[in-house]
């Protein structure tokens, strides 16, 4: 409702309330993170890491679905590579949030999806690659179905893990307690 006339409030003012208040929380993240980091991009070989392995992985899809005789097996073994590795990184990311969560407040979204634990340019990185990765799996598996190539799918395991280890390392969160 509405203070001034006790009549429901617009959608044009409730929307202009959100966007005001996300407004509001990005400027404080970037504000937090630039008192603890200055002016420095952390995690750069952490995004770096990402991207050669997206690369690698759309290379494999790309030779696997065009000659799947002579490269499935090599797909196949990239894909399972970066499911482990993505597992693994996952395990290190879930570690390293337990320890921080014993004074900061964590959740999933903010760790995994970086909503409101990174600053735009890590999530538009790290969450791109998580996407193309994704569209990588999906596409391959689509074009050869029924075939190893559908392993892909777990590939982006990988490019989560990243994004999860990049923010139990260097994301901002609000302090336990305080939400």
């Amino acid at each position: 409702m509405n203070n001034e006339s006790n009549r429901p409030q617009s959608a044009a003012d409730a929307r202009a309330e959100v966007e005001a208040r996300r407004h509001s929380d990005r400027d404080a993240l970037n504000s937090a993170f630039i008192d603890r980091y200055g002016d420095t991009h952390p995690g750069r070989s952490m995004i770096t890491a990402d991207a050669v392995a997206t690369g690698i992985f759309t290379v494999a899809a790309c030779g696997a679905a065009l000659a799947p005789d002579q490269l499935a097996g090599v797909y196949f073994a990239v894909s399972c590579l970066w499911f482990l590795a993505g597992s693994v990184l996952f395990v290190v990311a879930m570690m390293r949030a337990a320890e921080r969560s014993r004074t900061e407040a964590i959740g999933i979204g903010g760790l995994f999806f970086m909503a409101g634990s990174a600053p735009m340019w890590a999530r538009r990185a790290l969450l791109g690659l998580l996407g193309a990765q994704v569209v990588v799996a999906l596409t391959a598996a689509a074009i050869r179905p029924f075939t190893p190539l559908a392993f892909g799918t777990l590939a982006p395991v990988l490019g989560l893990g990243f994004c999860g280890w990049w923010t139990a390392r260097y994301g901002v969160f609000g302090a336990r307690g305080s939400h």
